[in-house]
């Protein structure tokens, strides 16, 4: 594969000239930063105060049986998910596909999507949103507002940038 000469990075950020300590490690054994009665877990990886808003990262563990999140999408972020383990099946905006150990979807600005765990067995993976959005809220109350009624769920659900056709309909996109 050739390249261009000329490759655009973006401007720099860092303007020192010997670099700085400043990287953040995680270990492995870290307990989830949320735990759902169904069996779940989210791990805040990256974050978007730790990133600077950069992206966020979060490792998902969902139950068998669990249920996701319905089809929505997204004004302000992309959103990409790695399955690390188990079987995912994932609204790619047109289709259901399965997601196996390995596989990857990018779901950019705007695009429908949806996931959700129907086998027996658990699954792991990674979600990753950039630019970085405050998410931790969203993934912490998000199952209280839902018993609050649709309207104050649909509140919440765009204050945090996630716009379910449930709550809008396909005249609203």
């Amino acid at each position: 594969m050739s390249y261009p000469e000329h490759l655009e990075y973006p401007e720099p950020r860092y303007l020192g000239a010997t670099g700085e300590v400043n990287a953040v490690f995680r270990p492995s054994d870290t307990p989830p930063d949320i735990s759902s009665a169904g069996g779940g877990a989210t791990h805040y990886l990256a974050t978007n105060d730790s990133t600077g808003g950069e992206f966020g990262l979060y490792k998902v563990d969902l139950a068998a049986r669990s249920a996701g999140a319905k089809t929505h999408f997204h004004k302000a972020m992309s959103e990409s998910f790695y399955v690390l383990s188990g079987e995912i099946e994932l609204y790619n905006g047109e289709k259901w596909v399965t997601g196996r150990t390995g596989d990857f979807l990018y779901v950019p600005v705007g695009g429908l999507h949806a996931f959700k765990n129907v086998t027996d067995e658990p699954m792991s993976m990674l979600m990753l949103f950039s630019p970085g959005a405050p998410r931790e809220e969203y993934f912490e109350q998000v199952a209280e507002m839902s018993q609050r009624g649709p309207e104050e769920l649909k509140r919440f659900r765009v204050r945090h940038d996630s716009y379910f056709t449930e709550d809008f309909g396909p005249e609203a996109r």
